[in-house]
């Protein structure tokens, strides 16, 4: 059975991790536009849509995420609010203490380490009791998907291995990923 979640803010100073809102719609739009988001982290019923409904396809499973357990944050600027990529732990508790995360940084944002700064303050906020109450924290990304291999590292996330053929694309090509993960209980310096 899947727990509701109450939906929560982290403040990281210049940027603000939220919960997704609907008038978020233009800034996803915008980001979905973008090749290596549709091809890593969109999924296959975003990327069949057609293109003005991919933007609505992919928010509205995310702001209804915190109600069927996974913790969805959008990466917003603290002064404008601009959504500038997205954090989440999904699976929250499917198996025991555990979440799953996934992350993207639109490009008009990308090179600022706000993914890793992001993430890491997600995991920190998920290992609390006043959080989610985690032990574990995996992630995994395909290999040739090496920006997403450098913001887990930055994050504290440890490689653990690969997986074979794991990671499947639209197109049905298969490509090896590696798997990350946090311990509640890793010692981590601040992603910032």
């Amino acid at each position: 059975m899947t727990t509701a979640l109450q939906p929560h803010r982290i403040d990281l100073g210049d940027v603000v991790l939220r919960p997704f809102v609907a008038s978020d719609e233009a800034a996803v739009a915008e980001a979905l536009r973008d090749p290596g988001i549709l091809r890593w982290t969109a999924g296959t019923a975003v990327i069949r849509a057609p293109a003005d409904q991919r933007a609505r396809r992919w928010l509205q499973p995310r702001i209804d995420g915190w109600t069927r357990g996974s913790a969805i944050f959008a990466i917003t600027d603290a002064d404008s609010d601009q959504v500038l990529g997205n954090v989440s732990l999904r699976d929250v508790h499917r198996v025991p203490d555990q979440a799953v995360a996934a992350y993207w940084v639109s490009p008009v944002a990308r090179g600022r380490r706000l993914g890793a700064r992001a993430l890491d303050a997600a995991a920190r906020w998920g290992f609390t009791a006043d959080g989610l109450g985690l032990h574990r924290i995996s992630l995994d990304h395909s290999l040739i998907n090496e920006g997403s291999c450098h913001v887990a590292l930055r994050a504290g996330f440890q490689l653990e291995g690969v997986m074979r053929d794991y990671y499947v694309e639209p197109t049905g090509k298969r490509h090896d990923s590696h798997l990350h993960a946090r311990l509640a209980t890793d010692v981590v310096p601040s992603a910032s």
